[in-house]
């Protein structure tokens, strides 16, 4: 679904602000297939649901065992 804005797409730009990721880390885990990306005509956009998706399916930090 839409989030709060009530955008169904981000530009890859947005994705950095939103995300606080870099541009090539984004476009990376595109061209490896995780992330899923589409294109309107030379726009690159990643619809919010594919965006929540994707984040949901990083891997969890683990702490570091005490004394480590």
């Amino acid at each position: 679904m839409a989030d709060k804005k009530g955008k169904l797409a981000h530009s890859i730009a947005e994705l950095v602000e939103v995300s606080g990721l870099g541009r090539s880390f984004i476009y990376e885990e595109i061209k490896a297939g995780h992330l899923v990306a589409r294109k309107a005509g030379r726009r690159t956009l990643v619809l919010h649901e594919d965006l929540e998706h994707w984040l949901g399916s990083l891997p969890t930090h683990q702490p570091y065992p005490a004394g480590t």
